[in-house]
């Protein structure tokens, strides 16, 4: 019986423009409000087509010594240029990148995952410290 870790993908951001990158703003405190990006293309652009997109972002949280994952947010990325005109490109387009704001009371480990419409599931992590 397959998992679905199985089918999760994780490389280097920098060498793989489906892996998501996470972003914390500033120095975060415990009890204090502040904000993570995540982000897919960040040094090798994601195309963004109708054929080719980056469908939703999640991020997720553990804290040090926890046996519970929280799921701080999720991003439908909805528009992918698609158009009535089969020519044209459409009119709109969403990047790959959400913001959370977010209140933390313990450090742990910031978890983000990624899904491409063509080359599936990808993920990665990062340490925060309060």
């Amino acid at each position: 019986m397959s998992t679905l870790g199985e089918w999760i993908k994780s490389a280097d951001f920098k060498n793989e423009k489906h892996v998501p990158v996470i972003e914390v703003s500033g120095k975060p405190k415990s009890g204090e409000q502040f904000t993570i990006t995540v982000t897919v293309g960040k040094e090798i652009p994601h195309p963004n087509t109708p054929e080719h997109f980056i469908q939703w972002l999640k991020l997720y949280f553990v804290e040090d010594g926890g046996k519970v994952v929280y799921e701080l947010g999720k991003a439908e990325l909805s528009a992918h240029g698609a158009s009535v005109q089969k020519s044209d490109p459409g009119p709109a387009y969403t990047a790959p990148s959400a913001s959370f704001n977010v209140t933390l009371n313990a450090g742990g480990t910031l978890m983000a995952e990624s899904y491409c419409n063509i080359h599936g599931l990808w993920e990665s992590s990062e340490k925060v410290s309060l």
